[in-house]
């Protein structure tokens, strides 16, 4: 069974930063792709930014510039470093993983930005 393990969400003042972490364990290889989603409240979940095992990256129009993912093929760990946070920016963050032939999301991680 394979389980995707997010840590580093929270409450930050607009401008603050963050760092989300995500591990996958269990009976896997390397991942092809890792990578965030998120979802706030009444709205679609939409891709924030995702690395592939080559360390190819592809964000969302509205973190460019401000969040920076980065990735550990060999430990299956990614990892999202967020700043300039902005309130927009406040959601369930979703780790996803895809791995040859089957694909995970882990359980999510509230990021709320607010003063």
């Amino acid at each position: 069974q394979v389980q995707l393990v997010e840590s580093g969400g929270g409450l930050v003042q607009p401008g603050g930063s963050l760092r989300l972490s995500c591990a996958a364990s269990g009976r896997i290889s390397s991942f092809i792709v890792m990578g965030w989603y998120r979802q706030a409240p009444g709205k679609e979940r939409e891709l924030v930014a995702t690395i592939t095992s080559g360390g190819s990256t592809n964000y969302a129009d509205s973190v460019k510039g401000r969040f920076t993912i980065s990735g550990d093929n060999a430990k299956n760990t990614v990892h999202l470093q967020m700043n300039s946070l902005k309130p927009e920016d406040t959601a369930v963050y979703l780790c996803m993983a895809v791995f040859p032939g089957n694909n995970h999301w882990g359980q999510g991680t509230q990021v709320t930005v607010s003063s």
